[in-house]
């Protein structure tokens, strides 16, 4: 393993980063960042978070809560997200989940330089549902566990759509992976977020669009087939299952986007997340957003005290 080379992130506040280089693949270069944060009096005990669609490591209080508790804590901008970005390539572009797992082993081997012998592992929406698929195959004896923050497994689309569309788009994708697929545009997430609208968080929206980016032919079919495999995998470890108790649904006022996952059905996350695994904690989040960790203080809160109660009971 390459060593890595820790420089100050742009987060600040004690955040280190370092870029990881790995083969190239069918667009030409690629590389992971990793983002760390070391406990005031590290232990062996380490958080691996890795993010969702259209998205990046920025959720500094997330971080500083795990360190204040005594857990290291590591992120990972996946391959053509964020930080890993390179000039040229199609952002958030993939055609098979399992391409993620380099970047996550990578991760774990550094964890495991830096000391780290046990491993928590923590997926939000899209990132949910690839670290779900991680640990239902052969994985790194270091991982204890899985933190699920509205993991992304199944569409938020209407049955038929579900049925008779999604297979096809996917099927298609095997031959024409960089077809987009257009959407309606809906800015009211992004807008429940932001500072400079009704939000409390500044990031970097080159990185984290105000609309989500249309996806193509080859992302559909690697979400289908990675929740298919899902279906009949099996995860062996804990799991915390982490939702809102309400999504959107068109023609809501406004200002349910300030309480509500806007983005995945939350009966489906319950449904598909309470068989992953013999050891599943559910725990639905009043006034949560999608992000759980972007949400209201009080909401953050009592995931926050989640999160802790469920580390100590494992």
């Amino acid at each position: 393993m390459q060593a890595p080379s820790w420089t100050p992130d742009i987060l600040g506040n004690g955040f280190e980063a370092c870029y990881r280089p790995h083969p190239d693949d069918y667009s030409g270069a690629v590389r992971s960042t990793i983002v760390r944060l070391r406990a005031s009096a590290p232990g062996p005990m380490a958080i691996l978070y890795v993010h969702g669609y259209s998205d990046y490591f920025f959720q500094t209080e997330l971080a500083q809560m795990f360190a204040e508790h005594g857990y290291n804590f590591y992120a990972v901008d996946l391959r053509k997200y964020g930080r890993s970005y390179m000039e040229g390539q199609k952002m958030f572009q993939v055609r098979d989940l399992h391409e993620y797992f380099a970047d996550i082993d990578d991760a774990i081997d550094v964890m495991a330089a830096d000391g780290i012998t046990k491993i928590i592992l923590m997926g939000h929406s899209t990132g949910g549902l690839t670290t779900a698929l991680y640990l239902s195959e052969d994985h790194s004896p270091l991982i204890r566990g899985l933190i699920l923050n509205s993991p992304f497994l199944d569409w938020n689309l209407p049955p038929l759509v579900k049925k008779i569309v999604v297979p096809i788009a996917s099927a298609l994708g095997r031959y024409l992976p960089n077809v987009r697929v257009h959407q309606k545009p809906d800015t009211g997430y992004a807008h429940s977020l932001l500072a400079r609208y009704e939000g409390e968080w500044d990031y970097r929206t080159e990185w984290k669009p105000d609309i989500l980016p249309d996806p193509d032919l080859g992302w559909i079919r690697a979400i289908r087939r990675a929740q298919q495999q899902l279906r009949r995998g099996h995860i062996h470890e804990p799991v915390l299952l982490m939702h809102s108790t309400e999504s959107v649904r068109r023609g809501d006022e406004a200002s349910k986007y300030h309480r509500a996952d806007a983005i995945l059905e939350v009966e489906s996350i319950s449904r598909h997340g309470r068989v992953l695994s013999h050891r599943v904690t559910e725990v639905p989040l009043a006034g949560g957003l999608h992000d759980l960790a972007l949400s209201r203080p009080e909401v953050r809160q009592a995931m926050y005290t989640a999160i802790l109660t469920w580390l100590r009971e494992i």
